[in-house]
This record gives structure tokens, C-alpha cells and sequence, in this order.
């Protein structure tokens, strides 16, 4: 999943620090590109009704809805280094969640909050859905000009209000796999 690196690799884009940026005014996905936009779209599964596919190369998530149908949606994903892929399950779902960088991001970024509530400050963003017992999330962010880039450290995000209408569509327990 991870490998050992020499140097800590570039985003493809410049992120606000954390608490830096507000919460979006508009809905947020009104500042995406088109093609990053939530829309349905013709996509061929096999997987069951709400599992959530990513696409990580092309920087989309898939929740499907039918063998022949899915949502879509624009994501930011990990940067060079940080990418991975696999299967793992939503373990739980949280509102506002907090933010607690893990021991690697603090040694990595020793300027970084180690702790930071939830709120529109928070580069959680809006909602966060927990990927089993690891630490990454599809969460929201503050940053809508991070979708379509690789920037985080593996996590992956959606603007706030692409990140709350996946929420409500989601469920505990439900499939999420990873794909580069």
C-alpha cells in the first residue's frame, strides 16, 4: 500500500492550509468543470446497487445504481506516492467530523494541527465516510479547485455539497473499491 520515499511528492495543485478556507458559499459544484460535475452516466457493473467504485487515474467516483447505470462524481486523490488501490467497506459515517492527522502526515507536514474540530474550516470538509480500519475517507473539502488533481495523502474528496448528497446515498457497510 505505501512505499518508502526519499522526498515527499509535489501536488499537481497548491491547497489552502487547514482552517484557512470557508466554507463554499455557492453549492460548490457550480465552481467544477463540467466533467467533475455529479451527473449520471451509462456504466457497465457487475458490483451490487450502491457499491461506490473510484477511479483513481481518471478522477471520478462511481456509486452505482444499476448493472448499466452509475452516479458520477469529480474527486481529488492522492498525490505520487499516495495513490493505492483495494476493497474495503465504509466502516461509519460522520457530519462536520473532526480532524486528526495520522502520526506519517505530522512527521511528513510537522506545521499541521494535531487535532482540529469539525467545521467549515476543516479540511474534512462537510461529511466523511470512514474506509474500514484505515485512515483514509472520501470527505468533503473546502478547495473546490483540488477536484481533478492529485493533492491529498491518499484520502479522497469531493467539494461539500457533492460530499452530502453522496452521504445520503451511501450506507454503513457498503463496498468501496479502489482502482488505478
Amino acid at each position: 500500500m505505501w512505499r518508502s520515499l526519499d522526498r515527499i511528492p509535489e501536488p499537481t495543485i497548491e491547497e489552502p492550509p487547514p482552517g484557512m478556507t470557508a466554507y463554499e458559499t455557492a453549492s460548490g459544484a457550480d465552481q467544477l468543470p463540467y466533467e467533475y460535475r455529479r451527473q449520471p452516466v451509462a456504466y457497465r457493473s457487475t458490483e451490487a446497487p450502491g457499491t461506490v467504485i473510484i477511479d483513481t487515474s481518471h478522477r471520478f467516483l462511481y456509486l452505482i445504481q444499476s448493472p448499466t447505470r452509475a452516479i458520477r462524481y469529480g474527486i481529488g486523490v492522492g498525490r505520487d506516492g499516495f495513490t493505492w488501490s483495494g476493497i474495503l467497506r465504509v466502516s461509519r459515517k460522520a457530519e462536520w467530523p473532526d480532524w486528526t492527522p495520522p502520526p506519517e502526515m505530522i512527521k511528513r507536514q510537522p506545521y499541521l494541527p494535531r487535532w482540529m474540530a469539525g467545521g467549515p474550516g476543516n479540511p474534512m470538509g462537510a461529511r466523511a465516510l470512514y474506509l474500514g480500519q484505515t485512515v483514509y475517507r472520501i470527505h468533503g473539502t473546502n478547495a473546490p479547485n483540488t477536484i481533478g488533481h492529485a493533492v491529498s495523502s491518499g484520502c479522497f474528496r469531493l467539494v461539500n455539497s457533492e460530499i452530502e448528497d453522496l452521504y445520503e446515498r451511501v450506507s454503513v457497510g457498503a463496498k468501496v473499491i479502489v482502482q488505478h
